[in-house]
């Protein structure tokens, strides 16, 4: 695939970017969903989102930062491997975290790029985090929304604890009986999926700082995906993958990372600031900023746009 450079900026093939959604195969033969927004042209950068769970899907990203980013970029959003609808391996450990790293580092080979900006939301900044300390030559910059930490220390239980406490009995007990309805196999389609967006209806309160003006603003789609993607993704995807990272700890590995970092956390987040404040405390000094965002929990982009996106801009321009 032959590519050119005007002033130092890659200028991506037409070809490669011109379907809006297909298949990659990567290199041991797994097919990975994606899709993109905005158009390839002279001076538009590329930028890979990746999606939060694990085991979840880019439909939870998609509508929305497509919208925010529009055509200024060049966005490839995909489907991680175990969830929606890229592989669902009858071998979980093909979900393994170091797969995950090699078939990101795949969808970058097939889109021809060099070097790539990453976006990343929730779990995905433990996955791009570790793709930049394996492949540093081949990361432009990272923005990180709502991460979780780059050690996992204590975090498992501050998180379900923060996050517990803003839901009562009773939301609590809708969201055990959602689930059940939408993993069960017996159920149709459409009662699964009834369960699956009644589940993320309870569940996206304690994700969001004033939920009852947010949520109704929120594009994202948790639940339109291949409900196979769905129920395969609660049951191995999210814990076969999280379990693959072990007791993780990149704070050494960041120590000599020179790739430019952005953190953008919201003060309302259920996931503890103070562990977040490693990703920035870690790196080389001046390589990462950590913007705290008030008003906001886990879906800073949707919930400030007004303090948000200025900043990812400004940070996306800077050379």
């Amino acid at each position: 695939m032959r590519l050119s450079t005007i002033c130092g900026l890659l200028l991506l093939p037409v070809a490669a970017l011109s379907q809006t959604s297909g298949y990659v195969t990567v290199s041991d033969g797994a097919k990975l969903y994606y899709k993109t927004s905005g158009h390839p042209g002279p001076g538009i950068d590329t930028i890979i989102a990746i999606h939060g769970g694990p085991g979840l899907d880019l439909g939870t990203i998609y509508n929305d930062m497509a919208e925010m980013f529009g055509d200024r970029h060049v966005v490839i959003y995909y489907d991680q491997r175990g969830g929606g609808r890229s592989d669902l391996p009858a071998d979980t450990t093909r979900l393994f975290a170091p797969r995950q790293i090699q078939d990101l580092d795949d969808l970058r080979k097939h889109f021809g790029l060099e070097k790539v900006t990453l976006v990343a939301h929730s779990y995905g900044p433990l996955l791009a985090g570790s793709y930049a300390i394996a492949h540093p030559d081949h990361v432009k910059r990272m923005i990180f929304f709502g991460p979780v930490p780059p050690l996992k220390k204590d975090y498992n239980r501050r998180y379900g604890a923060n996050f517990n406490a803003r839901l009562d009995t009773i939301q609590r007990r809708v969201m055990r009986d959602a689930n059940r309805q939408q993993l069960d196999s017996t159920n149709s389609d459409s009662v699964a999926r009834a369960g699956c967006r009644e589940y993320w209806r309870v569940g996206m309160r304690p994700r969001l700082g004033e939920p009852d003006r947010t949520w109704p603003l929120m594009k994202a789609d948790f639940c339109e995906t291949d409900l196979r993607g769905v129920r395969y993704g609660a049951r191995y995807g999210t814990r076969v993958i999280t379990n693959s990272f072990g007791d993780w700890d990149l704070r050494p590995a960041l120590a000599s990372l020179h790739v430019p970092l952005l953190v953008i956390h919201g003060e309302e987040e259920t996931i503890p600031m103070d562990l977040v404040e490693a990703w920035v405390t870690s790196m080389p000094e001046g390589e990462a900023r950590l913007l705290k965002v008030p008003r906001a929990a886990h879906f800073t982009y949707l919930e400030r746009p007004d303090i948000v996106w200025p900043a990812v801009e400004t940070f996306l321009k800077t050379r």
